[in-house]
């Protein structure tokens, strides 16, 4: 394997490109972002015109750096799931609707109510709410879109760059009427849902020509291969190395996904986490909380922080036990092991000597809580305990990796370089295994954070703190 492959990732908030050589380094990596529009309560739109401007800017970047006529193929992740219409001639109609959209619960609701919300489950491997591609469109259609065809943001990204609409496997998930176990659309499930058009749906390898134009326009040598790669989620665990079961993957960023390797597509009866084609034969079960990063970022600016890693700086010198308690539910709701779209977030226990390091720590304690109540469930389905991985600015910091791998009693691992760009690299390793057979090696800088099993006591008693004021809240509700 000679040259590099391209891994594009069209995240929450930006266009990430990253050059990935075949001894598993990265060559260069550029990033370009683009806006979330919030016009209403619950809303988060965003324009794929600004998403193709950054990734045009992010690639022709890279290209100065990484001369594109060295680039042998270039694989795709994405944000998942978020909503592109099209309408006959295959343009984009308004916004693009992403997953961080709450305004299609009614719909959500109606779906699961005609089909059954256990078929449901059963069917698809997921809990189908208001932020699947379904029920967004369905609250679209009654406002009057006159839409021909339904497609996820990387369906849309690879029909800019190839000419051809297609989606993989875990793209399809995220549409909430894809068939897990017969691989396809469940014709009842879309009709149930009133969605129209859908792109086929492929192997994640299925590897096309980038266009002409696009090739001219960046340098690229002519043919070059559009590998359609998968689900950030996905290509995040693959890019971290995550393989064997046992092994969990926490990938931080806006929101977090916790994922774990199953060799089959089990379920889970009390429907705690999703069921995700990976790009080989196997299954990721997954978690994704809501707010992390995007809670992180918003408590610092509320109380003046400078930035995110000033609050987790501050919150790092505080102890866990001495902060208040908080409940991160902040999106509102939450997709971990506790789906409910009615959670909120809850501060309890402050008093007028609180200061605002301590609602710092507060908070980050209640995600890893929340982290650590995923890792058991995990733990649980696939009967095997192995490390955690962690990637991302909001899960690879030096405190969350200690408080997570104290909190589960398992070691936290991390690129000792910083690395958080792995759904990026994971789509480049996996276009790498899609040109030629070969996989780049992970790296193996590795850091460890072993767990302390003096800190295990105080934990447990953190949770049951926490649990019980959950409980007390959807009891009594948010305004109880």
């Amino acid at each position: 394997m000679s040259g590099v492959f391209i891994g594009l990732d069209l995240g929450t908030s930006a266009a990430k490109a990253v050059a990935l050589r075949s001894d598993g380094s990265v060559r260069g990596r550029t990033r370009h972002t683009y806006p979330t529009s919030r016009p209403q309560p619950g809303a988060a739109e965003q324009n794929p015109a600004d998403w193709w401007a950054a990734t045009m800017a992010a690639l022709s970047e890279l290209a100065s750096v990484v001369p594109a006529e060295t680039w042998q193929g270039i694989g795709l992740s994405a944000m998942l799931p978020t909503l592109v219409e099209l309408d006959r001639h295959g343009a984009a109609i308004g916004s693009a609707v992403t997953w961080e959209d709450a305004r299609a619960e009614f719909e959500g609701a109606k779906l699961r109510e005609r089909v059954g919300a256990d078929r449901l489950y059963r069917i698809t491997g997921q809990h189908v709410d208001g932020r699947y591609l379904a029920p967004m469109h369905r609250r679209r259609a009654a406002a009057g879109s006159e839409t021909a065809t339904v497609v996820g943001a990387k369906d849309w990204l690879f029909g800019q760059l190839t000419g051809e609409l297609l989606t993989d496997p875990s793209t399809a998930t995220g549409f909430g009427v894809y068939d897990l176990n017969a691989a396809g659309w469940d014709p009842d499930l879309v009709a149930a849902a009133g969605v129209p058009a859908l792109p086929p749906v492929a192997p994640s390898d299925t590897a096309l020509s980038l266009l002409p134009v696009v090739c001219s326009a960046l340098g690229c040598r002519s043919g070059t291969p559009v590998v359609l790669g998968a689900a950030d989620s996905v290509l995040g665990a693959y890019g971290l190395g995550v393989d064997s079961p046992g092994e969990v993957a926490v990938i931080g960023g806006t929101s977090t996904v916790v994922i774990a390797v199953s060799s089959t597509s089990v379920v889970d009866p009390r429907q705690r986490y999703l069921v995700t084609p990976l790009v080989d034969s196997r299954y990721g079960l997954e978690m994704d909380l809501l707010a992390t990063g995007s809670a992180i970022s918003w408590l610092a600016d509320l109380l003046g922080f400078a930035d995110s890693a000033a609050l987790t700086t501050a919150a790092a010198a505080v102890g866990a036990s001495e902060a208040p308690l908080f409940l991160p539910y902040l999106a509102p709701g939450e997709q971990g092991a506790l789906w409910d779209p009615s959670l909120t977030g809850v501060l309890s226990g402050l008093h007028l000597g609180v200061r605002r390091d301590q609602v710092a720590r507060g908070l980050i304690t209640g995600i890893v809580v929340e982290l650590s109540r995923c890792v058991a469930i995990l733990e649980e389905a696939t009967g095997a305990s192995g490390p955690i991985r962690v990637s991302g600015p909001s899960a690879s910091g030096a405190l969350m990796r200690r408080d997570l791998a104290d909190a589960t009693g398992r070691p936290v691992l991390s690129d000792n370089s910083g690395e958080v760009d792995h759904s990026a690299i994971g789509a480049a390793a996996y276009a790498a295994v899609a040109c030629t057979g070969l996989r780049p090696p992970v790296r193996d800088d590795i850091r460890t954070v072993d767990p302390n099993a003096s800190m295990a006591a105080m934990w447990a008693g953190l949770v049951q703190r926490h649990d019980d004021a959950l409980r007390a809240a959807q009891k009594h509700g948010p305004c109880d």
